[in-house]
Order: structure tokens, then sequence, then C-alpha cells
């Protein structure tokens, strides 16, 4: 009677006509381990007596052909049977040492990122506060940074109070959001040019003054 082998849900058939193959996942990040490819007799020989007799070619061809397809029937039922299985027996075997069952959910998962070795659980069982600490505190700091940056007055150079609009009325041309136009300098406001000063310096609004608060240069 065969031996119970392990990895029942975690496995996929990748074998084929020349031999048998299987690839073991992480139920939890997906990583996973292809087992080496092991060749079937059957198959293989099958698939060479088939050449064989193509190559031959008359009765003798017509026969090896034949033991060729009746070789590789042989293997392909014992893709299904005891073959298989010592197969993936022999697979096992050779990456079992990648994986851990979580005694607590049963999940097979990879041991060196989705196990936790000091608990003897997996990451999901029971997190490795290392990562958890360093985790918390970066999602701790972006929202500090966040309510931070919220705190902070972005809007003290945009003009708000006047109606904006997208395109310069002097020049026509895509303005740029700015108070002044970036293609010809003309101010960028609702009322008319002519009733509005700006400082020549540093463009700062001087209404009636003489000299600029911004920079104290004269108003000229």
């Amino acid at each position: 009677m065969a031996s119970m082998v392990p990895f029942t849900s975690n496995y996929r058939d990748r074998s084929n006509s020349d031999g048998f193959q299987f690839e073991f996942f992480c139920q939890r990040c997906r990583n996973g381990h292809t087992s080496s490819f092991q060749r079937s007799i059957t198959g293989f020989g099958g698939k060479l007596l088939q050449m064989g007799g193509g190559l031959l070619g008359g009765q003798a061809g017509a026969q090896a052909s034949r033991l060729g397809r009746q070789a590789q029937g042989l293997h392909g039922s014992r893709q299904r049977g005891a073959a298989r299985d010592k197969a993936l027996a022999k697979a096992v075997e050779e990456v079992s040492a990648q994986f851990e069952q979580c005694g607590r959910c049963g999940t097979w998962v990879c041991g060196q990122v989705c196990w936790n070795g000091e608990r003897g659980l997996c990451v999901k069982c029971a997190p490795k506060l290392g990562q958890e600490v360093a985790g918390m505190q970066a999602e701790a700091q972006r929202r500090q940074l966040n309510e931070r940056i919220r705190e902070q007055d972005w809007t003290r150079d945009v003009n708000y109070r006047e109606q904006a609009t997208g395109n310069c009325g002097s020049c026509g041309q895509d303005a740029g959001g700015g108070r002044f136009c970036r293609n010809c300098g003309a101010a960028q406001a609702s009322a008319p040019t002519e009733t509005r000063k700006f400082c020549t310096n540093c463009g700062t609004d001087l209404g009636d003054a003489r000299f600029c608060g911004g920079c104290g240069w004269p108003a000229g």
C-alpha cells in the first residue's frame, strides 16, 4: 500500500508525456518551488520508438510506431496511478524543507517569508512583531504627515478672491495658474489691469502704496 503524501492542496501537476514535475506554492504569498523533472522511461521511450518508426518506414516502422504509441499510452495511465504517486512523493521530499503547515489554521506556507519560527505558526496566526511594529510606525507617519500638510496654508500666493480664467486675457494662451501670465506677464485678475499696480521687482499688489510692502521697491 502506498504511503500517504503531504501537500494535497498547494501544488500543480506540471507533468507531460515525457515525465513528471510538480509546482508547490505558498498559500499565503503564492511564492513557490518547482520540483526537478523526473523523466518517464515509458513516455520518453515511446516517443523514441515513434520517431524511429517514422524513419524506418515499411512494416518494421509501423510496428515500432505502434509499440511507441502503446508505451506512451502506458505512461498516460501511469500518470494517474502508482507511478505518478511515487513521483509526487519524491517531489514532496525534495521541496518539503521549504514549507511548513500551520497547526492552527492548516495553511501550507513558505518557511522563508510566511512562517513565524519563534511561535511555530504562520504569520497570519502569529505575526512577526518586528514587522508589525515597522508597519504601524510607517502608517502612523503617513497619517501624521497628512495632518501636518493639511495644517499648512497652501493658498497664500493664490488669488482665489477673484474669478480665475484658464487662458490669459491679454495674449490668449495658457496663463499657468499664477498671478501673472507665464507667457506675456500680464496680471491675471478680472479687474482691468490699469486699475491695479504691481511691484516690478517681486510682483506684489501695490494698491495705492508708494513702496512695495513685500520687498520695499519703489512703486514707480
